[in-house]
């Protein structure tokens, strides 16, 4: 069972929660614990032993700051939808994860912009919806799309390489839960072929970043970054390979995050337990 807080920091924190999980007979078995010193935040994440929480909350939040932000065994097993345009490899592996149950939550279905991937899904009897951005209106698709997210009550939303850029009135609806990858280029190498603009430039470093979507472009809190090194010898269509590696490791890592309550978002920053 996992238990999660968030308040402002004050001498005893620890001590005062420890007391009261005891008092509800709820063993730790782990706990990571941050505090962010200028902001005056403080940030926990523990595991105990399977218990009775009846009271639990309230009793927590008679011991800590006004304004705490709790949460007592988050739900275990979380629901996700895909979004996608056309490159398969981040949902490939999502795919493959969620077939062989380690993925950690379970995909309800895919959304595509084109119907280039609906194949791949149908192969594991993944629900596909083909929502066309020629077809719809900006205003239009994504009501569209909001609909069939709705319908699934997912948890999260991930945009594994879903090329259309969201309107702030989309990502008001799913606030801190839509879930973006993308190359770390940005902002030397915006737009089309991104690699391919890296590989003529003669870049040392590639990278990929998953953060959570808000409405300023790619700059959403950071979930999980990772870079690797490249070099003369590779050519664009070798780097768009690496790329695409790294991209699909680096969302791995984040959903995994994500999903086992390792991530505390605040402000524009994140806390990450790892």
């Amino acid at each position: 069972m996992i238990i999660v807080i968030q308040c402002k920091d004050q001498v005893g924190l620890v001590g005062s929660i420890a007391t009261i999980l005891a008092q509800h007979q709820l063993n730790i078995v782990s706990m990571r614990e941050h505090v962010d010193k200028a902001e005056n935040i403080f940030f926990v994440r523990l595991e105990v032993e399977d218990g009775n929480t009846d009271g639990l909350e309230d009793t927590l939040k008679d011991i800590l700051p006004a304004g705490a932000i709790i949460s007592v065994n988050p739900t275990p097993h979380k629901k996700i939808v895909v979004m996608v345009t056309k490159e398969y490899h981040c949902l490939a592996d999502i795919l493959i994860r969620n077939y062989f149950k380690t993925l950690g939550a379970t995909v309800q279905c895919v959304i595509g912009n084109h119907a280039t991937l609906q194949n791949i899904c149908e192969r594991f009897d993944m629900p596909f919806y083909h929502l066309s951005h020629e077809q719809y209106g900006r205003e239009e698709l994504e009501q569209q799309m909001a609909d069939v997210i709705q319908q699934y009550a997912p948890d999260y939303i991930v945009l594994a390489k879903f090329m259309r850029i969201l309107s702030p009135a989309f990502v008001a609806r799913f606030p801190m839960r839509i879930i973006n990858i993308h190359h770390s280029f940005l902002p030397a190498f915006i737009g089309a072929n991104p690699y391919k603009q890296a590989f003529e430039r003669g870049v040392k470093l590639i990278g990929a970043t998953a953060h959570f979507v808000s409405n300023e472009l790619d700059e959403g809190p950071i979930i999980a970054q990772q870079i690797i090194p490249v070099n003369h010898s590779f050519t664009a269509a070798t780097m768009v390979k690496a790329g695409q590696e790294i991209e699909t490791a680096v969302l791995a890592n984040a959903l995994k995050l994500v999903i086992e309550d390792r991530v505390f978002v605040y402000g524009n920053k994140t806390v990450v337990f790892g």
